[in-house]
């Protein structure tokens, strides 16, 4: 059996909660197209960064065609030679391919130097997604010299966390909360909660599903 927070995961941009400035602007790129292009999502834990970055890779590729890696140990070389020969290569009903990197901020000098000139070569079918955490991005902006301009080539996507956010999120696992057979609790707790959990949704419907609320 999944996790609550995989069970629940937005499977539709409508279904994002506490995000609607993003999203609105991925609905304005959409006019133009979400091929040839790369993002850089960036925000605090549990916010939406995967969930937004595999909205955006089935905008334009089907489910065996995206491909997920964080950017540590299994970023390899050899990764990512074959994405540089594959991502020419059209895949599947939707015809597109998506390379999701997740931990961004854990980019190497050398995977950094090739993605400079990768990004500016993108095919239309393809789309990139990067996702780090906002204290994760300092680091690396502070530490690799070519970061700048890996960014200046990516669609910045910044993930708020406020009050707003607080209270989707609030909202959002209780229903959850509801639809399990879980609740019980008054909407102030779910508040508490989400304060607690400093907006971090995968962390709540954790606590939720053991009963720690």
């Amino acid at each position: 059996m999944n996790a609550l927070y995989e069970t629940y995961r937005p499977k539709r941009w409508a279904d994002v909660k506490g995000q609607m400035a993003v999203v609105n602007q991925i609905r304005q790129l959409k006019k133009k197209g979400i091929g040839g292009r790369a993002f850089w999502i960036c925000g605090h834990s549990g916010t939406g960064k995967t969930t937004i970055g595999r909205l955006l890779a089935a905008e334009i590729a089907d489910d065996w065609f995206v491909e997920e890696y964080d950017s540590g140990e299994a970023f390899t070389l050899e990764v990512f030679e074959n994405i540089e020969r594959n991502m020419h290569l059209y895949g599947g009903g939707k015809g597109g391919r998506a390379y999701i990197i997740n931990e961004a901020h854990g980019l190497r000098v050398w995977m950094i130097r090739r993605l400079l000139g990768l990004l500016e070569r993108l095919p239309n079918h393809v789309v990139f997604v990067f996702t780090t955490t906002k204290a994760g991005q300092t680091g690396l902006f502070e530490q690799q010299l070519d970061a700048g301009p890996l960014l200046s080539r990516c669609v910045y996507l910044s993930l708020a966390n406020n009050s707003h956010v607080t209270r989707a999120f609030a909202r959002r696992a209780r229903e959850i909360a509801k639809a399990e057979g879980l609740d019980g609790q008054s909407m102030q707790a779910y508040l508490h909660l989400a304060a607690e959990c400093k907006n971090n949704m995968r962390q709540m419907l954790q606590k939720i599903e053991v009963g720690n609320i």
